[in-house]
């Protein structure tokens, strides 16, 4: 059974239909017209037209007027149809035009937004690498500790670079003995001992003599043995080489 038996549902028509409808009415709508016209109405005069006169219903379906009609019919139907499908077309390339534009629009800003974001990780990434190259030396400028110049920034200063050369020793087993053997004095010189008395007296805070500050001297400090750092670090060598530490120093060594 088709969509259009069953009862109380119709089927839409669309517009060729409609118009398929609108050409099949009129032609019969004329078809009619001229079967209704009597054979002989030309010749009788108006006097006598109320005489009845039979109707003589003729197909006149193949007359030129009724042929006329129907290819005008068809032609405005064809025409009807271009017309839709001309419509129609044009609706679907204004859509295809949209969606391609819509398209290369998206494709513009997504190229616009990487590129946006290329310079800003590079640019990040150029930042982290100057901070990278500037923080280390400023973070160990910042780390540089500032000595006082006197005895206790010298033994501090030793300190902190016997601890990078494994030198073991303390602040009180240094000042101790600094003040045994000069009183603080980085110039004071020894003139009376067997080793001033064989020529090689000894100096500095720590009095040590040439041979064995030289022989003792730490890596990174002065070759001048009153500097008091260089004296300080070079008889705390000697010390623990000789006594385990210069803490367990309480006499002339």
């Amino acid at each position: 059974m088709s969509v259009s038996s069953i009862p109380g549902r119709r089927r839409r028509l669309n517009k060729a239909q409609k118009l398929s409808v609108a050409g099949i009415c009129a032609i019969a709508a004329a078809s009619l017209s001229f079967s209704l016209v009597p054979a002989n109405a030309e010749g009788k005069p108006e006097a006598q037209a109320s005489e009845p006169t039979p109707v003589v219903l003729t197909s006149v379906a193949g007359t030129p007027q009724v042929k006329a009609m129907q290819a005008s019919i068809i032609g405005q139907h064809t025409t009807a149809e271009n017309l839709v499908k001309a419509a129609d077309l044009g609706r679907a390339k204004q859509a295809a035009a949209a969606e391609a534009k819509a398209q290369a629009a998206a494709k513009a800003k997504a190229a616009a937004d990487a590129e946006v974001k290329a310079r800003a990780e590079a640019k990040a990434k150029a930042a982290a690498a100057e901070r990278a190259e500037t923080q280390p030396a400023s973070r160990s400028e910042a780390r540089t500790p500032v000595y006082a110049d006197n005895l206790d920034g010298w033994i501090r200063q030793a300190l902190d670079i016997m601890e990078v050369h494994g030198i073991p020793g303390s602040y009180d087993g240094l000042h101790r003995n600094i003040m045994r053997e000069s009183s603080g004095n980085p110039n004071a010189i020894n003139g009376w001992d067997i080793n001033a008395q064989n020529g090689i007296p000894s100096k500095g805070l720590l009095q040590v003599i040439p041979p064995t500050f030289d022989a003792y001297h730490v890596p990174g400090t002065s070759t001048n043995i009153y500097d008091p750092v260089a004296n300080i670090t070079a008889a705390a060598n000697y010390a623990a080489d000789r006594y385990g530490s210069i803490d367990n120093v309480n006499s002339a060594y």
